[in-house]
């Protein structure tokens, strides 16, 4: 359909024109961000407890098939639709019928409805008309035998939107593009009646220019166009829009597509990403280190970008917490991150770097944290005074998808600053031999309404969030839930992976809470994103199953049992929960949910033990569904028979679909929960031992591995169990291995002060804070984990059936010790197996074991070389360990490869 001028469309639906000529609106400092439009000011909004199904057809939950429904529109409000009166003000009144019943398709879609009444305009609507009905005031009344109203409700628009603009819509660039024959613009939003563009010649000057945007009735969106190549040049929006219990409102708003904007993502920068002056030297030769990894081949290191370098004196002290505090290659933390890439980490994943809404992006506070006592609760104290408005915070807040966070770069204010400092981040790691990846949050957004920080929903309002039965925003992601099963903003969401996988050379994505998105979405994101770029950009993420979407509610899921096959890994809680017990519920209650590797072995009953023994066992077969071994009741069981809370166990359909980890940056690190579940006299260097062992067990799964940054030097938040806003403080990364955290006080009260009476004493355990020497000892007991996985491809095996033929457990059964796993791996015939066969011992309890093997009595073995070297991180192993004649023997709380 050909562009339709705003004036004419405005005369056909019966609104107005916006005044080009007046700025004051486009001025952040003299105008607010939201300005009704409404002279009156309407009534408070109804419950939306219809739903448009598509343009014409609609279901409003427990009302009855038969009766006399009406639709009411009026462009300008003023409805009066009280119970037991006549309606009034309605400009417009529809005649609703029964409608057809939906097709298989239609009724899988909207499943999660309640039954009630289906209905559709009693006639057909010119498109012209059936679009006006989505601008204005619209509501749906039950009346009685004298017009008079029995019920009333406001009607959710997303698939009438859907309906009329999805398609159109969904091969269109959004944003902005410049170039010398003129910079044009485009935006979605249908239901607006007006939109105009703000232009500034800076990130801190007036406006110097407004517009009006065309409207395009196929796409519903709003297009714009001035001269000139205006490179670096920022603009912003008016949208008006109707929005319920205010009326119209115009909204002065950043762009959803923003490529960058200035501080705290006021306005947005006018950018080609492919611009020479917004690449450091060298981007475009260089080169992306292992092109050709597997899923199952990865080792991921997840970090913060603030963390890494903050505490680094080696990093001069205005880069430090940046993206440039990675471009040193001397400082503490590249050469440790150097290291890591060549002891066998593959992927470095940064925690959310996309522009987010919780930190300033300038003048951000730095506390002053007094000493005190190592349970003293003044440190949090402090730290907490001022975290709405510090420099820190873990960044699952979106404010700008497709932008880079500007409180990371060294000048907020200058859009283009961020954007090179982040491509010389990437360029430096790469340089290090790590791929990069990216955390990203598209299951929610830092806000909705008519917050300023709120985007998405100041748009089009009611569209971008899921809405629950009375049309409320959903929140079980514990923020503002948006509906990626939505056409535009699952675009939104293919359409930023593709932006930063292109443009800032991204080899990796985690996605947050991905289980609250269509598996569809998430395959036709791996698809695009492969072809685009010639190579497969691997995706892992967070496949729980809950909330309003739990079970396929609303669309097949992209969770843990909803994407095997698809190589798409997810996080498994399996082998997670065996190996440290469990992570939620209070301090007291995970004192006593202790896990294989730190004390259930010595204090949980038998069927407790071999329950966790199998489950690391699976977990170490990549928690594959048809994976089959002798299980502890004596049967033969393939890894989906086991049961897990009331699910399968096992559930990867091949390596890498099951990601093996043993802590995150989500609840308390592995050290703080060994000091919470191990006996308070255990030594420091049992406590090493212990989280070493869950360690071995995550590396030596078949399939992805995760890691979370400092874990490999028994990194601690002095037992904060959610640090996402605890500050610097609590979150200390210090790869100088001078101080792990521990004992840095109280965490914040906010999620911990009702465990602060069991807290104290384990804090004053002096006992419990590592010396430099153990922190360097923990983490050379890692490293050396790492190297043996890295040297053979028996870790990484290509396929569920390669993993059924080449491993085996011993030790298993009724009559096991649940303290000794014991796994073997046929290497022969295998390229880069480096040996005939491996042989992995994990011994989690408190003593050393002995167990006789008469099934290698025959075989030749040896320590692996790198565990028997002198300098390795666990030098117990080259005195203690053996497998001779069949009778083998491990210390205490050990991870022992021996080589065949």
């Amino acid at each position: 359909m050909a562009w339709i001028k705003l004036g004419v469309l405005g005369a056909v639906l019966g609104f107005g024109v916006a005044q080009a000529a007046d700025l004051t609106a486009c001025d952040e400092r003299s105008s607010p961000h939201a300005l009704p439009l409404t002279q009156s000011a309407p009534a408070a909004p109804l419950p939306a407890q219809a739903i448009w199904l598509d343009a014409e057809r609609l279901q409003w939950a427990a009302q009855p098939a038969a009766g006399r429904y009406r639709l009411l529109h009026s462009s300008q409000g003023g409805v009066v639709a009280e119970l037991g009166q006549p309606v009034r003000g309605a400009e417009r009144t529809l005649t609703l019928q029964p409608a057809a019943p939906l097709s298989a398709a239609a009724a899988a879609r909207w499943r999660y409805l309640t039954p009630g009444a289906l209905l559709s305009l009693s006639e057909a609507l010119p498109r012209a008309e059936l679009l006006a009905l989505q601008r204005g005031e619209l509501l749906v009344v039950l009346l009685d035998a004298q017009d008079k109203v029995l019920a009333r409700t406001r009607l959710q628009s997303p698939g009438a939107l859907d309906s009329l603009f999805a398609t159109a819509a969904e091969p269109l660039s959004f944003g902005v593009q410049p170039s010398a024959g003129g910079t044009v613009g485009r935006l979605w939003a249908p239901s607006a009646r007006a939109v105009d563009v703000c232009l500034y010649p800076n990130s801190s000057a007036p406006p110097s220019a407004r517009l009006p945007a065309e409207f395009d009735a196929a796409s519903g969106s709003w297009h714009w166009q001035v001269a000139g190549d205006r490179q670096g040049q920022l603009y912003s929006y008016l949208v008006e829009v109707w929005v319920p219990g205010q009326g119209w409102v115009r909204q002065r708003v950043s762009d959803p597509y923003a490529v960058s904007l200035n501080a705290n993502g006021i306005r947005s920068a006018i950018f080609d990403l492919a611009s020479p002056a917004l690449k450091p030297a060298g981007w475009e030769a260089q080169k992306v280190p292992r092109p050709n990894l597997r899923l199952q081949d990865l080792v991921v290191y997840e970090l913060h970008v603030r963390d890494f370098s903050l505490f680094d004196p080696q990093v001069p002290a205005a880069w430090r917490g940046k993206y440039l505090g990675f471009t040193q290659p001397k400082s503490a933390g590249m050469q440790h991150l150097r290291k890591l890439a060549q002891a066998g980490v593959t992927d470095l994943h940064l925690l959310p770097v996309f522009d987010l809404a919780t930190v300033p992006e300038q003048g951000c506070k730095v506390p002053v944290v007094p000493k005190a006592a190592p349970e003293s609760s003044d440190q949090q104290a402090a730290v907490m005074a001022v975290a709405a408005q510090d420099c820190f915070n873990w960044g699952y807040d979106p404010l700008h998808f497709n932008a880079p966070e500007g409180s990371f770069a060294t000048d907020a204010m200058d859009p283009a600053v961020r954007v090179r400092e982040f491509r010389q981040m990437v360029q430096a790691l790469h340089a290090a031999g790590l791929r990069v990846g990216m955390d990203v949050v598209y299951n929610h957004m830092s806000a909705a309404g008519q917050s300023p920080q709120s985007v998405l929903d100041r748009i089009v309002p009611g569209y971008y969030h899921r809405l629950n039965a009375q049309g409320e925003v959903e929140r079980s992601t514990c923020c503002d839930n948006t509906a990626t099963e939505h056409a535009l903003m699952a675009k939104l969401m293919s359409d930023s992976v593709l932006l930063w996988a292109q443009h800032y050379k991204l080899d990796s994505f985690r996605f947050d809470l991905m289980g609250h998105q269509p598996r569809e979405a998430m395959l036709a994101i791996k698809a695009r994103v492969a072809k685009a770029l010639g190579r497969e950009i691997h995706i892992i993420g967070e496949g729980w199953n809950f909330g309003e979407v739990a079970n396929g509610a609303r669309f097949v899921q992209a969770s843990q049992l909803s994407l095997p096959g698809d190589g798409i890994g997810t996080f498994s809680d399996r082998a997670r929960d065996a190996l440290r017990g469990g992570s939620f519920g209070s301090a007291a209650e995970l004192m006593q949910s202790r896990g294989w590797s730190n004390g259930l072995l010595e204090s949980g009953s038998r069927d407790q033990m071999l329950r966790a023994a199998d489950l690391i066992r699976l977990g170490l077969a990549g928690t594959l569904r048809d994976f089959r071994f002798e299980t502890a009741d004596g049967t033969i069981k393939a890894g989906r028979d086991i049961d897990y809370g009331g699910q399968p166990a096992g559930y990867a359909a091949r390596p890498g679909e099951a990601v093996a980890y043993v802590e995150n940056h989500d609840n308390h690190t592995l050290f703080d929960a060994n000091v919470l579940k191990m006996p308070a006299a255990s030594s420091l260097l049992e406590r090493l031992q212990a989280q070493s062992v869950a360690s071995a067990a995550v590396l030596f799964s078949q399939g992805a591995a995760y890691i979370h940054a400092g874990q490999e030097f028994l990194r601690s938040k002095s037992l904060d169990r959610n640090s996402y806003d605890s500050g610097d403080w609590f979150n200390r990364y210090d790869p100088t291995l001078t101080d792990n955290g521990f004992a840095a006080g109280l965490p914040p009260a906010s999620d911990n002060g009702r465990d602060w009476e069991v807290l104290k004493p384990l804090l004053r355990m002096s006992a419990a804070k590592p010396t430099a020497q153990q922190l360097r000892q923990a983490r050379d007991a890692f490293m050396d984990l790492l190297a043996v996985r890295n040297g053979s491809t028996l870790f990484r095996l290509p396929s569920s059936e390669a993993v059924q033929q080449r491993l085996r457990f011993h030790n298993t059964g009724t009559g096991q010790d649940p303290a000794l796993i014991v796994l073997e791996l046929d290497g022969q015939g295998l390229a880069g197996a480096g040996a005939n066969a491996l042989l992995v011992v994990l011994n989690g309890s408190a003593s050393a074991k002995r167990l006789e093997l008469p099934a290698l009595a025959r075989e030749a073995w040896r320590l692996h070389p790198q565990l028997a070297r002198q300098g390795a991180g666990d030098p117990r192993l080259r005195r203690e360990a053996s497998l001779k004649a069949g009778r083998l023997l491990v210390p205490a709380r050990s991870a022992a490869v021996f080589v065949r």
